[in-house]
């Protein structure tokens, strides 16, 4: 369920357009359009993207000037508009219609498409929507959004733009409404793994902390101020999802340091120093035994390099250290200069930052640290 473009979409599509006549030009062209925007649809897993680009693809299927899409509340039975198009579009957002109240609400009490060329005239429609939008409603098809035969909210199509909405145009959007159904779901349950994988690994990195008291939070302090840089230099949402879960998992090599090194209460000699070196390197042999997370190994394995060539493991230098690293780096530092350890009182945070910015250049990354300097003085952590 969770693959795009699953074979259960490609089935229920080829279902739903076998039961379409083509019977000309025009409606070959509506049904490639059709195939074309639901492969589009069900190509991503993220829920917002998904229910905006359903509202595009309906407006374009039946050549119509907007559309909304809303949803069901599943313990009030309420409909509320969650993506509405237009410039009117997010005061329309704010209106909730009761169950039954409206044309979208009979749709979703009786669970039929409906399509009205007088929607002025209709006793269920509910004009508050276009005194709220200052928008005239006139046409309209409306439609169930069904998921194994269950509500999950409704489809609209308004004001048709050539002539008036036929049963053609109910089919398109009815086999559009089953495609979109199938990957809201898909993204409900990768949003679910999604979440059950962070909140394994947040407790794979508490498990770690449970062995030194002093470094209670840690991992998730590191983490808020490795995003907060992160977004200041406008990372990709990729690298932003790979700097989460290094930042979360910098430190999970310390599992093969022992006790009596890792909780010392005293400073460390040299050679225990070094024996805590090797955390860096351990963490990315343990991760490289998951394909999966083989993105976020530079950042675990190099977040102790620093930016003169000076660190370790293996003494990378300026741009040669991936910049997660050296992000998670800057955080890393910060953190652990202002927690109280048993041989030293930490530093103030204004204190840190001095210090921070005193070895940008040499032990960190200078655009880091500004960006770390900018986000902090915003309070966005």
């Amino acid at each position: 369920m969770l693959r795009k473009n699953s074979g259960y979409v490609t089935v229920d599509l080829c279902y739903n357009l076998t039961r379409m006549t083509i019977n000309s030009p025009e409606r070959t062209l509506q049904i490639n359009t059709l195939i074309e925007l639901s492969a589009l649809i069900n190509s991503s897993l993220d829920v917002t993207e998904i229910r905006k680009r359903t509202i595009e693809a309906a407006v374009r299927l039946a050549d119509a000037e907007t559309g909304s899409l809303l949803f069901l509340d599943g313990e009030t039975g309420d409909l509320y508009f969650d993506v509405a198009l237009g410039e009117k579009g997010e005061s329309i957002k704010t209106i909730c219609l009761k169950k039954g109240q409206g044309i979208a609400g009979w749709v979703a009490e009786h669970q039929e498409p409906v399509i009205i060329n007088d929607v002025q005239n209709d006793p269920r429609f509910f004009k508050d929507a276009d005194r709220k939008s200052e928008f005239e409603t006139r046409t309209m098809i409306c439609l169930p959004v069904k998921l194994k035969a269950k509500l999950v909210g409704v489809l609209e199509a308004i004001n048709k733009r050539h002539g008036q909405f036929e049963s053609e145009d109910r089919e398109l959007l009815t086999a559009l409404s089953n495609q979109v159904a199938v990957a809201i779901e898909n993204a409900r349950l990768y949003d679910e793994l999604r979440e059950t994988f962070y909140a394994t690994v947040h407790a794979l990195a508490e498990t770690i902390e449970k062995r030194d008291p002093y470094t209670s939070g840690h991992t998730k302090r590191v983490m808020n101020y490795s995003l907060a840089i992160g977004k200041a230099m406008g990372l990709p949402q990729k690298d932003m999802i790979d700097l989460r879960l290094s930042a979360i998992l910098h430190d999970i090599g310390k599992i093969g340091v022992r006790d009596n090194i890792l909780l010392k209460n005293e400073r460390l000699t040299f050679e225990e120093y070094n024996a805590i070196m090797m955390h860096a390197v351990y963490g990315a042999e343990i991760l490289n035994h998951i394909r999966q997370l083989k993105d976020i190994i530079p950042g675990v394995k190099w977040h102790h390099e620093k930016y003169d060539g000076s660190g370790y493991p293996e003494g990378l230098k300026g741009d040669t250290i991936p910049v997660i690293a050296r992000i998670i780096s800057v955080a890393d530092t910060f953190d652990a200069m202002t927690m109280d350890r048993p041989y030293r009182k930490g530093l103030s945070a204004e204190a840190a930052l001095e210090e921070l910015g005193r070895y940008a250049g040499a032990q960190f990354d200078p655009d880091v640290v500004n960006a770390f300097i900018k986000s902090y003085h915003e309070g966005n952590f």
